[in-house]
């Protein structure tokens, strides 16, 4: 990747989806459990990419239509988390931030960043609890097989198209 590409996919716009906490996300730690946070990111890609029933707000991204019923499915193929700092309890929704790695074929590399509340923020600065990354890809709910993404799908979508997350850990 080119040095200017690279900057353009770095500063590419990012969907900021509020996700509230609730009491039962907490383990004996008292902050949000590893498996609590596969369940947070999954709410986060229902608000993202499900389009909005009558009289619900959703963000432009959101183009698919939801559940078996609709003939797609998209399935988790792959996930990937690293955890920052532990997440407390907390009333104010975290920000989850999302934006596109890779727009495959079939597949979408969906990438995320777990901040603090926007409105608990001290100059703008937020804590980054956590870095995500889901491949998700879209079948056939009869088949199981691969499904070609759409141009709507693409379109709404690339805008928000920027680097994948580079892990720090990985070996």
């Amino acid at each position: 990747m080119t040095d200017e590409r690279a900057a353009a996919a770095a500063s590419a716009p990012r969907l900021h989806i509020p996700i509230p906490l609730r009491w039962g996300d907490l383990d004996a730690y008292n902050h949000v459990n590893n498996t609590a946070m596969l369940k947070l990111l999954e709410e986060v890609r229902v608000r993202a990419f499900w389009r909005p029933a009558a009289g619900e707000d959703a963000p432009p991204t959101a183009v698919m239509d939801a559940g078996i019923t609709s003939g797609m499915l998209t399935l988790v193929a792959r996930q990937e988390i690293e955890y920052l700092f532990p997440v407390p309890y907390q009333r104010h929704p975290l920000d989850v931030q999302l934006w596109f790695g890779k727009l495959g074929g079939s597949s979408i590399e969906v990438c995320y960043e777990v901040r603090s509340p926007r409105e608990t923020a001290v100059d703008e600065v937020q804590t980054v609890y956590a870095r995500a990354t889901t491949v998700v890809v879209k079948t056939d709910a009869t088949t199981g097989r691969p499904v070609r993404l759409t141009t709507e799908e693409r379109a709404a979508w690339a805008p928000y198209l920027g680097a994948p997350i580079v892990y720090a850990h990985r070996r």
